[in-house]
């Protein structure tokens, strides 16, 4: 084999059409005990995991050369250099091992629809492998093993982002999406950079569902008439991630405008509708 491809997979491929999906977030999901979703005609995925297998897919030639950036010791990120590391920096093994994780899995899932289908074979780089398995994305999708393909990818791109963002991240419930039709649970992560704090809002269903902390404050003031809002209880802590200020100012103005408050194991929280209404023009 060529271009680096030196082992094989053979899984037989059949188009027998499942009930359930076979997706890693809906084997997740049963695992947690609710039901998997359907998979669609003509695929072993409902369209929420096969959305979420191509945006892995896609993820991963960046995840994989940021990791490359890692490999001096670093522990984020750095503009590329023309020379190289430079002699006697230490080496990210972490970082390495992400690396090796992710064009391994690529190419062995290249090597299965290379030999199955008969096509030729992609140039031994991430970008060109990840390119080549789009282009079969309709065949795998349909075959026996896309629930360990699932996986794989969802496991290169938890290891990858461990690596490149091992900060721990404050997260918070932000309650259910608000896409229409879409049955999925929002989550606020807040990660400190230096002095500054960097807030998304992701769904745990689509990936497509996100925005940062500005947009969900915008997002999150606007109401229907028709519709009562949902109430929403945040911490100090997450109203300055959120809103971007010092925790005292959060005090202040909760003590000043007379924001609803309630306590649960010790921590004290805020209702976010006096939260809008005081600092609403902030986002």
């Amino acid at each position: 084999m060529t271009h680096g491809f030196t082992y094989t997979t053979k899984i037989a491929h059949t188009t027998r059409h499942p009930l359930e999906c076979e997706g890693a977030r809906c084997r997740q999901a049963e695992a947690a005990g609710r039901a998997r979703d359907l998979a669609v005609a003509g695929s072993r995925l409902c369209p929420t995991c096969r959305l979420r297998l191509t945006h892995d897919l896609r993820r991963l030639p960046r995840l994989y050369d940021e990791c490359g950036q890692l490999l001096t010791g670093a522990d984020r990120p750095r503009d590329r250099t023309s020379g190289g590391p430079l002699p006697g920096m230490p080496f990210n093994t972490a970082a390495a091992e992400a690396r090796s994780l992710i064009l391994g899995t690529l190419r062995s899932w290249a090597v299965l629809v290379i030999d199955e289908r008969g096509v030729r074979a992609p140039r031994d780089t991430s970008e060109d492998i990840v390119a080549f398995l789009l282009r079969h994305t309709d065949w795998l999708v349909a075959h026996e093993a896309v629930g360990e393909l699932s996986d794989e990818l969802a496991q290169c791109v938890r290891r990858a982002r461990r690596v490149i963002d091992p900060a721990p991240r404050h997260r918070t419930p932000a309650g259910g999406c608000v896409v229409p039709d879409c049955a999925g649970v929002l989550t606020a992560a807040a990660r400190r950079e230096g002095t500054e704090s960097a807030v998304e809002v992701r769904c745990d269903t689509d990936p497509t569902h996100r925005w940062s902390g500005q947009e969900w404050l915008r997002r999150g003031a606007r109401s229907t008439p028709e519709q009562e809002p949902a109430v929403r209880w945040m911490t100090a802590r997450d109203i300055a991630a959120l809103w971007g200020i010092a925790p005292g100012s959060v005090y202040r103005r909760a003590s000043e405008d007379r924001w609803r408050r309630q306590t649960a194991n010790g921590r004290t929280y805020y209702h976010a509708q006096d939260i809008h209404a005081s600092l609403g023009a902030r986002a």
